[in-house]
């Protein structure tokens, strides 16, 4: 299980410019991906339907969305920050799916945080999130994602 960095709310700016660690290995199964399409509408054959992806580009491959959407379950993993009464997902400057995952696959997240500035009363974090996948040099995603945190 990871041990995730821990920092207080009042040294966050001490963290820029630093990779804060990695999360453990997750495995993305079949399941979590009908559950995805189900949650979502997609519903493309290249994501659930077993028999045709096997046949035709080797096996199912997870959604790009189903990847960027476990940063929530993966950051806990990789950072704590203490003292703070909340956090707000901002958004992304820029999101990349740079790797097809097939299903099975194990995942896990590197994070770096870029900057930290004020904002609206609280400290926005700028994170470089990395989506890698176990035994491939690529990763499946690379997120630049905005987090406000108030202390």
């Amino acid at each position: 299980m990871a041990n995730p960095m821990k920092v207080a709310f009042d040294d966050l700016e001490s963290l820029a410019g630093k990779e804060v660690g990695v999360s453990d290995w997750h495995t993305i199964d079949q399941d979590r991906v009908n559950m995805f399409a189900e949650a979502t509408g997609d519903h493309q054959w290249i994501h659930v339907d077993v028999e045709r992806a096997t046949k035709e580009i080797g096996s199912p491959i997870v959604h790009g969305y189903l990847t960027l959407s476990l940063l929530p379950m993966l950051g806990p993993e990789v950072m704590h920050v203490t003292g703070t009464t909340r956090g707000i997902n901002y958004g992304a400057n820029k999101v990349r799916f740079t790797n097809m995952v097939p299903v099975g696959s194990k995942l896990r997240m590197r994070q770096k945080v870029k900057e930290v500035n004020e904002k609206a009363g609280g400290k926005q974090m700028i994170s470089e999130c990395t989506i890698e996948i176990e035994g491939q040099d690529r990763p499946a995603c690379v997120a630049e994602t905005i987090t406000v945190l108030y202390g």
